[in-house]
């Protein structure tokens, strides 16, 4: 997990979820380094508390989720679990609808989300990672979807936001095979967006964290919804709210403070409003 100092800290799903706010910064850390962070039902109900606390606290201005140890951020799916939570059809359509709201909540989070990667990430853990903005992973990651090895039916929006970052071709690879890539690879093919040696990983989102967080609040806002709607088919982009929050930057004692701030040669003290 990321070694900074806490101002606060909850837990979830029994202490396999963790909540962590520093320096306008949340942290949520999955964990279960037992089983190489590997994620349960009552797992994903907790990271989607933790998503919502933090969603609601406004001190807290970006996310990012890591991996407790140094083994993986999300191994996949606790499969020791699947005898009882996907065993048929049935079943698992009813493990998908309980873990569906989680994933929407982190695909449509307001703040700027970071994956911290680092050892494995794989199937579930890598579609928690492709929902987030930004994912910066370690030298020694490894990246991968076994569900050709399980027979699982991978769900549309995972493989629509793997096909949107790799493209279809790669999809398919990595699909048909199961086959694992590392970092170098990963990083090719725009999987994920940096790689840093093992021992600066933490440290270096981090600070990446700590600069969004300096920055203007409605502004990264505005990035964040204009960039989802440029990825939207034409038709289905709402230019309105692209124009709201426009308009909202403009007007807003943020983008005062930041004219002063820059005439006085001084950092900005930004408020989000």
């Amino acid at each position: 997990m990321l070694d900074t100092p806490k101002t606060s800290r909850k837990s979830h799903a029994d202490g396999k979820i963790l909540q962590d706010v520093a320096d306008g910064v949340g942290i949520i850390t999955f964990n279960n380094p037992e089983k190489r962070n590997a994620m349960s039902l009552d797992m994903w109900e907790g990271l989607g508390t933790a998503l919502a606390e933090l969603r609601d606290d406004p001190d807290v201005r970006v996310v990012i989720l890591a991996g407790a140890g140094d083994k993986a951020f999300v191994s996949g799916a606790d499969i020791s679990q699947f005898e009882k939570t996907r065993h048929n059809a049935q079943a698992s359509e009813e493990y998908s609808r309980r873990s569906e709201a989680q994933r929407a909540l982190l695909a449509n989070y307001p703040k700027p989300t970071i994956a911290c990667i680092r050892g494995f990430c794989l199937g579930g853990g890598m579609q928690v990672a492709m929902l987030t903005d930004i994912r910066i992973a370690a030298e020694d990651s490894q990246f991968g979807i076994p569900a050709a090895k399980l027979g699982i039916a991978y769900g549309y929006d995972g493989l629509k936001h793997l096909v949107s970052l790799v493209g279809p071709s790669w999809a398919r690879l990595i699909m048909y095979t199961g086959m694992r890539i590392d970092s170098a690879e990963a990083l090719r093919i725009g999987l994920i967006d940096r790689v840093l040696p093992n021992e600066a990983l933490r440290d270096a989102t981090m600070e990446i964290a700590r600069t969004i967080s300096g920055n203007a609040p409605l502004a990264i806002q505005a990035a964040k919804i204009t960039i989802a709607q440029v990825l939207k088919d034409e038709s289905k982009r709402d230019m309105d709210a692209i124009k709201a929050i426009g308009t909202a930057c403009m007007d807003s004692e943020d983008f005062r403070e930041g004219r002063r701030a820059f005439m006085e040669k001084r950092k900005p003290r930004f408020k989000g409003k």
